[in-house]
């Protein structure tokens, strides 16, 4: 199955792809985060507690 991705409104050349992650009891947050997928755009929206943020560069964790 192919999937298409919502084009990133910042930059008109990503796509934005969904990530996921772990709560702290270890239930699945799925889409947790939407990030472009053009390095040079770098937007991001994601939630956290239950507040949205957008625009903060994502970075790779050291876990």
């Amino acid at each position: 199955m192919e999937r298409e991705f919502p084009l990133c409104l910042k930059c008109d050349r990503g796509n934005l792809l969904p990530l996921s992650d772990y709560g702290r009891d270890g239930a699945t947050i799925t889409y947790k985060a939407w990030v472009c997928s053009n390095p040079e755009c770098g937007f991001s929206i994601r939630i956290d507690n239950g507040e949205i943020s957008y625009g903060k560069q994502i970075q790779m964790s050291g876990k």
